[in-house]
């Protein structure tokens, strides 16, 4: 069997943080890894609850292995002062599934629009930089369902294919629940097309 080039991206493995400080201004920059705007806007209200003396909460994150899904946020700072450096540092490191959030406690001294950008862009750096980066595998999610005589050959196959079995139910017919590297999609429908009457569902990617 020919090998295959894997599909991946980069994430952070944990949160980290890191700060920076210029005329009197504090930046607290967060670097989270995420997986839905769900659960990026409970991380939002919660800096905000912990920071509610802040003067800002500015933010960029995105999303997906195809890194198509982006939102950067000023929150009140000059248009693309906070959000745009930000989500300039995702960029260079070519991140996804990451959150960014840099809180900004006002020091009483104006930073001008270059200042701003500097600030935001060096905190944003920092924090990526404490992180423990990570590639990441794409993933499909299946469900596969087939005869019962096919079963050993099935199993057979997919475990070659270094499946990751979530789930099986014998019943009339059997069904099989699994996830497998996205880059052996041709392999898979290979092996849909020598099962008859079998039946490929797709649940998703991550």
């Amino acid at each position: 069997m020919n090998a295959v080039s894997e599909i991946t991206y980069k994430t952070v493995a944990l949160p980290s943080q890191a700060q920076y400080r210029v005329l009197g201004s504090r930046h607290l920059a967060y670097a989270y890894p995420v997986k839905s705007e769900d659960e990026i806007k409970t991380i939002i209200e919660s800096l905000w609850k912990e920071h509610h003396s802040a003067t800002h909460v500015c933010y960029a994150w995105r999303l997906g292995w195809e890194k198509k899904h982006y939102r950067i946020n000023d929150d009140g700072e000059p248009s693309g002062t906070a959000g745009k450096p930000i989500f300039g540092q995702i960029l260079s490191f070519d991140l996804t599934n990451v959150l960014i959030a840099v809180v900004r406690y006002y020091g009483g001294t104006n930073l001008g629009t270059g200042g701003l950008i500097d600030a935001y862009k060096t905190a944003t750096k920092a924090a990526i930089e404490n992180a423990t980066i990570k590639e990441c595998e794409v993933m499909d999610h299946y469900k596969l369902t087939f005869n019962h005589e096919d079963m050993p050959y099935a199993m057979k196959t997919l475990k070659e294919m270094q499946m990751e079995k979530l789930n099986v139910l014998i019943d009339l017919s059997c069904e099989l629940e699994f996830k497998l590297r996205k880059s052996q999609e041709k392999q898979l429908e290979k092996l849909v097309e020598e099962l008859p009457q079998s039946q490929l569902q797709h649940l998703g990617t991550r």
